[in-house]
């Protein structure tokens, strides 16, 4: 094992680097050049400044950088995925020294694909943070849904949630009524309730009606539109009675928790940042 490299989680807008020593994280930096700044850039050199902050290590990188708009791109490895089935798969810049994680394609049923998450998913069962037969859930823009086997990655699903409350919030005819502050409480969990009977595009114009015929206030109006995209989302997936494992930030997480618990799961917070840092330090056991 190499007990010291660098890790980067290089995503669309945002990157983390990380310093790991012996399996924990020793220096951290974030900062905003993700993938999406980085066009026409020189990627050569921003990971020779990272090597200057964090120290001259051997370097595994996970997650946009190793798209069609990338540095290199890494061929996606087919699910069902493993960290050996990874490892094995790595896109080298420097043999040994920079290399890139590959990202995971699921071709059937519905065809989908992952960079980053991967890493994180396969993190959460190697450090013991989710069982190895589970499913995970990873929300954010593009929000995730995991199926673990067997501690591999045996299929997933991907649902524009993030996306799509961004575009009504800002271009739709209900931005007016989506100014409001987004937490969990009544209107956010009469959303999920509403999202459980599906309709969700005529559920979501009432949004709008229920502001002009004075039914519900246009600042509980964010967080009711926002119950009702998760409690679709989470109404498609879960299952009553289930546990549901949620990698993600506290905020939220704790709005998916609050939806699945809602419609009768079991939710289950698991630290997002831990499970890369688990992920990333056994792809680099098993290269090194």
């Amino acid at each position: 094992m190499t007990s010291s490299f660098i890790a980067i989680d290089w995503g669309t807008t945002n990157r983390r680097s990380y310093r790991i020593e012996s399996g924990a994280v020793a220096d951290t930096w974030r900062d905003d050049k993700g993938v999406l700044a980085m066009v026409g850039g020189d990627w050569a050199g921003e990971v020779a400044a990272i090597r200057a902050r964090h120290g001259d290590l051997p370097v595994l990188i996970a997650g946009m950088a190793g798209s069609n708009r990338g540095w290199r791109e890494a061929a996606y490895v087919d699910c069902p995925a493993s960290l050996d089935s990874l490892a094995a798969a790595i896109a080298w810049i420097e043999p040994r020294r920079t290399g890139i994680v590959p990202g995971v394609a699921q071709r059937a049923p519905d065809p989908d694909v992952m960079r980053g998450e991967e890493v994180q998913l396969l993190g959460a069962v190697a450090a013991g943070l989710v069982p190895a037969d589970a499913l995970l859930c990873q929300p954010g823009t593009h929000c995730k849904w995991a199926e673990m086997r067997g501690g591999a990655l045996a299929g997933f699903a991907t649902a524009m949630t993030g996306e799509i409350f961004a575009l009504l919030k800002g271009h739709s005819l209900l931005a007016p009524q989506l100014a409001g502050a987004v937490a969990d409480g009544a209107p956010f969990r009469d959303g999920v309730r509403r999202a459980a009977r599906g309709d969700l595009t005529t559920a979501l114009f009432g949004v709008r009606a229920a502001t002009l015929l004075g039914q519900r206030s246009e600042a509980e109006s964010a967080a009711y539109a926002s119950g009702l995209l998760i409690g679709s989302d989470v109404a498609a997936r879960a299952v009553e009675g289930a546990p549901v494992h949620i990698l993600a930030d506290p905020a939220l997480g704790g709005l998916y928790a609050a939806a699945v618990d809602t419609l009768g799961g079991r939710s289950h917070l698991v630290d997002s940042h831990a499970a890369f840092v688990a992920g990333i330090t056994a792809l680099m056991e098993r290269i090194s």
